[in-house]
């Protein structure tokens, strides 16, 4: 009949904690890993075999002014960059499977920032085991012997444990043989994987002494991973690939046998208020082998990416799940004791949790950006799980611990309220590059440490005596050696074979002897001694009959055991060829299974990392096609401007040399007026040196003016004013006064000409003798004069340069300043040859008094 017993996860006896109760902080440690190269910059120290000491690198110090100042963090312990594996291993993890093995939880968990060494720390790599396999092979080193056989204990899917007999646990073995569609774990009787062979040497093996012999052992392991807030079982047998899922065109799964949609595991609270993934595999294993090779069957299946910091950089939170079941021998030793309440069941979690990273430095885009928000939003979710814990031990508070905003607190819930031992290992990188986040990071492992967690309780197992275990085996032993002599005839010392022929004897009646005559008593006793003595003699004869017949047996059996054992012998030899033929062959076979997988694990990787490449490489066509058609755009643009520029280009190389040729036009036109003045006055200097060498005879005449040819006709004989002109006047020359501008006064004046104006060398020049010229107005050059003047230049409506004489009268004012008060305006103009109107000059007076104003400024 089967006969099942349910075990309980331990935990302590009621929610209502006392207040005497004793209470641990968070052992957290502090391991730093060597730089990537030598020539980089390091911002991490290690002051003390406790204490690091953090400094911001100079990069930084330059950009912030230097305010950074260097700040020390201490651990438990820090572990250097030339610490090995397995003194990491005996500082942290050993203890807490020692605590495994008396019926205490825990819970063990790497953190720091992406790229820090933190499953290198958990992990390992051949020839250097992680801590996750030195504490499976001290485990089975330990309990090894005392294994109980495979399903006799069996989970029940609520996180409990079942106990199952002999019988029943022999048929599920046998079950399970004969059903080849159900995955079989891996035998123990297996040879060694060779990746986890070369882990730990045999010189580093581990065990501990102090097991409780009295017991019988089991080993389950369970593998999940967390990503994006989701729970995964690692080690569900399911027909895909969770890394590379296969669709359909339309975005519909296949399937028929190729893919189905990984189904994520929920969180539940058994009778206990224990936390427990529903649903998720858990294996029995029975050897350290098959225990890392369940675990390397999830590792294969973890989600991993190369980004801009780590090539193989974990995209989720992964925790491998140690269960130990024991359960006590009964008062024989012999079978385990059927009792629910003898039997328990710890576990350590090994967590290792994803880096904290910035997209910003990993430029993480699409799938990689959303893996990073989860990992970092869950990180500081724990981070605050921490702060407030803290703050409620210290300042006596009861807040609300938010352990269900993130599936890595809630999960661990139990550790944190007192349900086991917690220890963390903040893993640092000292390059200069991780300052901010190492930071960030050795602020959190100071606020970690202050967090207080319930010591665990020890408990007794039973009340029965010890070392059952050892007494049975050495009854069994004498048992043994007991049965092995009894095939010797002759041998009559056996107790057993004198009580079972006493008993085989006619009983003795019982009777009293009062007188040596009594003629009742002694006949009747020689009657009963005589008639054992006749029983005992055909139990003689019996007993030689049958041992004759024996001899002769053994005899018959002896010659067909020597004519077995020649045959034996022939095939010993013939078995010894073959066993070496065997021994080269599984050598070979060994050495290519080695191969073979690390080639599957290389292609694997290979495989992942040209996804990731051909997915940049699509991305990248695109922007390179994104780019060019932009630069088509820009082309296009470029070219379009260019014409544009071309247009207005000739647009105004044509207008420019319209200007050059008016403005040649109007020099010549200058330079004939020149001209036409000094031939007027030859003319008349001729007239006076006639009249002078004459004899007088005429009276002295006041010529006339002669009249200023028109435009035109000093356009059409233009070329006639070479030769000697002949005069028109016979009398004296004529000066007549010319026209004084308004600004010729005795007052001195500021002549105020800005710099930007332009000279024109017309013939008409403002001249104000009694003047101080400046470019910008001051207070010292207005207090020495009486007057102010401003030449301004403009552009007259019809294209030419006007100047304008702005005139006014400077005087004091209260505060002690100078003002100026703006009284007239004189504009000079330029105007062009050909146009009607020839004014060069002030609009006020006359064309007579003009001209005599240029003879006079000439002569």
């Amino acid at each position: 009949s089967l006969s099942l017993r349910k075990a309980k996860t331990p935990r302590r006896p009621g929610q209502k904690k006392p207040s005497n109760i004793e209470k641990d902080p968070v052992g957290v440690y502090c391991r730093i890993r060597p730089l990537g190269a030598e020539d980089e910059e390091c911002c991490v120290e290690m002051i003390s075999s406790a204490t690091i000491q953090l400094h911001a690198p100079d990069g930084l110090k330059a950009n912030r002014n230097g305010e950074f100042k260097e700040t020390q963090y201490s651990f438990k312990k820090v572990f250097g960059i030339n610490t090995n594996q397995i003194e990491l291993f005996e500082d942290v993890a050993k203890p807490l499977i020692e605590d495994l093995i008396h019926c205490k939880n825990g819970l063990l968990f790497t953190y720091g920032v992406t790229g820090s060494g933190k499953t290198f720390t958990m992990t390992g790599s051949p020839g250097e085991g992680g801590l996750l396999p030195r504490s499976l092979d001290i485990l089975f080193n330990t309990i090894g012997p005392f294994q109980a056989k495979r399903f006799v204990f069996k989970p029940d899917e609520k996180n409990g444990m079942e106990i199952q007999g002999q019988v029943d646990a022999l048929l599920e073995r046998q079950k399970r043989d004969s059903q080849q569609s159900v995955p079989k774990t891996p035998s123990s009787r297996q040879k060694a994987d060779p990746e986890f062979a070369d882990m730990i040497s045999s010189e580093e093996a581990r065990k501990f002494e102090n097991v409780d012999e009295d017991c019988c052992y089991s080993v389950f392991v369970s593998y999940i991973e967390i990503y994006n807030n989701y729970i995964y079982d690692l080690l569900e047998d399911a027909q895909f690939d969770p890394i590379r899922p296969k669709w359909l065109g339309g975005g519909t799964p296949v399937r028929n046998n190729e893919f189905i949609a990984p189904q994520s595991k929920i969180l539940r609270e058994d009778q206990n208020h224990n936390m427990y993934v529903a649903g998720c595999t858990e294996v029995e294993v029975k050897s350290t082998e098959e225990a890392f090779e369940v675990f390397w069957k999830g590792q294969k299946k973890r989600r991993i990416a190369n980004t801009e910091l780590n090539r193989e950089s974990s995209r989720s939170h992964s925790v491998f799940t140690v269960k130990l079941a024991q359960a006590p021998l009964d008062a024989d030793g012999d079978h385990i004791l059927q009792d629910k309440n003898q039997v328990n069941v710890s576990q350590l979690c090994l967590v290792d949790l994803a880096g904290s990273e910035r997209t910003s430095r990993t430029r993480a885009e699409g799938s990689r950006l959303r893996e990073a928000g989860n990992i970092n939003q869950s990180l500081m979710t724990l981070r605050t799980c921490m702060e407030v814990l803290r703050e409620n031990q210290i300042c006596g508070t009861n807040k609300m611990v938010p352990y269900r905003d993130s599936k890595v607190t809630h999960l661990f819930k139990n550790y944190f309220d007192g349900e086991g031992k917690v220890r963390m290992i903040v893993c640092v990188n000292p390059k200069a590059d991780d300052y901010d986040e190492t930071m960030l990071v050795l602020r959190f492992a100071e606020v970690t440490q202050e967090v207080e967690v319930a010591r665990p309780i020890d408990r007794p197992i039973c009340g029965l005596a010890a070392g059952r275990r050892h007494r049975n085996r050495a009854f069994k032993d004498e048992l043994s050696s007991r049965l092995d002599e009894r095939g010797d005839p002759n041998n009559a010392d056996d107790p057993a074979l004198l009580k079972q022929l006493m008993e085989s004897l006619p009983s003795l009646p019982n009777f009293e002897l009062v007188d040596p005559a009594d003629d009742q008593s002694l006949p009747r006793l020689i009657e009963i001694l005589e008639r054992r003595h006749r029983v005992r003699q055909m139990m003689a004869q019996q007993y030689d009959q049958t041992a004759n017949t024996l001899k002769s047996m053994f005899q018959q059996f002896d010659g067909q055991i020597n004519a077995k054992e020649t045959f034996l012998h022939a095939q010993r030899c013939k078995l010894s060829e073959k066993e070496k033929v065997i021994l080269s062959q599984k050598t070979e076979l060994e050495r290519l299974e080695k191969k073979s997988k690390t080639l599957e694990y290389k292609v694997d990787i290979l495989q992942k990392t040209t996804d990731m490449y051909e997915q940049d490489k699509r991305s990248l066509r695109q922007e390179l096609e994104t780019r060019d058609q932009r630069l088509q755009r820009e082309l296009t643009d470029r070219k379009r401007m260019e014409q544009r520029m071309q247009g207005m280009v000739t647009d105004t190389k044509f207008k420019w040399e319209k200007e050059c040729e008016r403005r040649v036009n109007a020099k010549q036109l200058e330079m004939q007026n020149k001209l036409w003045v000094k031939d007027e006055k030859l003319k008349q200097l001729k007239a006076i040196v006639t009249e002078s060498s004459g004899v007088g005879v005429f009276p002295t005449e006041r010529p006339e003016k002669p009249e200023r040819p028109s435009r035109e006709r000093d356009h059409n004989v233009g070329q006639m004013r070479s030769a000697s002109p002949s005069p028109l006047h016979t009398g004296l020359p004529v000066h007549p006064m010319h026209r004084r501008s308004h600004s010729a006064g005795g007052e001195k004046w500021v002549d105020h000409k800005p710099s930007s104006n332009l000279d024109l060398d017309t013939v008409m020049q403002p001249i104000l003798p009694n003047a101080i010229k400046v470019s910008t107005p001051n207070e010292k050059a207005l207090s020495k004069c009486q007057k102010y003047v401003l030449r301004h230049q403009e552009l007259a409506s019809d294209g030419e340069i006007e100047t304008k004489l702005i005139k006014g009268n400077v005087f004091k004012t209260r505060g002690g300043g100078q003002a100026v008060q703006f009284t007239d305006i004189e504009t000079l103009k330029h105007e062009c040859p050909t146009a009607s109107s020839r004014k060069r000059g002030s609009g006020s007076g006359d064309g007579a008094a003009h001209m005599e104003d240029i003879e006079n400024r000439v002569s």
